[in-house]
């Protein structure tokens, strides 16, 4: 009989989230329907789907914002919305969350504070997102993306472990998405693991890992190359309709 050791074999990849039979019930029915996932540290996971699919409730259920009606979210080691991942987990909305009657720098230094970094990280930050020549301006005055910029400036000053990301580039100009994807890559780079969501596919090809979503289910966890191969479709868009097709009748069939 053949043994082997477990050094043979390649170590599993840490998880930033581990996710198991998750079940979210919002307006008396299921947003997010027995979802089971993990992602690896140090990885960029795009998380996709059309809007009202269940992405932004998936994404409540990590930070621990949200009630689960069944299953269990782990994050960093810890149940998602435990007081440890506080400074640990970095959550940028839909909806910038700063104040418009604070400069730029304020509410990014307003923020570093809640999080006990030093003031010099805000200044860091700001020109990490692009802010840097509207520091000192009032956030009410700023157009939508720049607003969207000092959202995320306020989750980086945390230096989080884990950052989620909910539709961050929405709104946003291309190149100034090309600028972030870059800025994303480089935290992944060192050590930080993050979770972007969006209903753009053509950003799929950006992530490590994507995480296919439709109607408060998880259809694949996989990669953009391996997306690409099983379906034998080029185009990212095409290839999710066509997981979204063969979903659709493999369900029909079995129900």
């Amino acid at each position: 009989m053949m043994t082997s050791s477990s050094d043979e074999f390649p170590a599993r990849p840490r998880a930033a989230v581990d996710i198991a039979g998750l079940r979210v019930v919002r307006g008396g029915r299921p947003a997010v329907d027995d979802v089971s996932l993990r992602i690896a540290a140090g990885t960029i996971t795009g998380l996709l789907g059309p809007s009202g699919c269940g992405k932004t409730t998936l994404i409540r259920s990590i930070v621990g914002t949200q009630i689960v009606a069944a299953g269990t979210v782990t994050v960093l080691g810890q149940p998602a919305g435990a007081a440890a991942l506080r400074h640990r987990v970095g959550y940028v909305t839909q909806d910038p969350t700063i104040y418009d009657d604070l400069r730029v720098i304020d509410n990014v230094r307003y923020f570093a504070a809640l999080y006990g970094t030093a003031p010099s990280d805000a200044d860091d930050v700001v020109v990490v997102v692009g802010l840097e020549d509207h520091r000192t301006a009032l956030c009410r005055n700023l157009s939508g993306g720049q607003r969207i910029r000092v959202s995320l400036a306020c989750a980086l000053v945390a230096h989080p472990d884990l950052l989620v990301l909910d539709e961050p580039t929405v709104g946003l100009d291309p190149v100034l998405r090309v600028e972030l994807w870059a800025q994303f890559r480089e935290m992944a780079r060192r050590g930080t693991t993050l979770l972007v969501s969006s209903h753009v596919m053509d950003e799929a090809d950006h992530c490590d890992e994507l995480l296919l979503m439709r109607e408060g289910r998880l259809l694949a966890q996989t990669t953009p190359a391996e997306l690409r191969e099983d379906t034998g479709c080029q185009s990212l868009e095409e290839a999710f309709l066509s997981v979204i097709k063969h979903s659709t009748a493999a369900n029909a069939a079995t129900g």
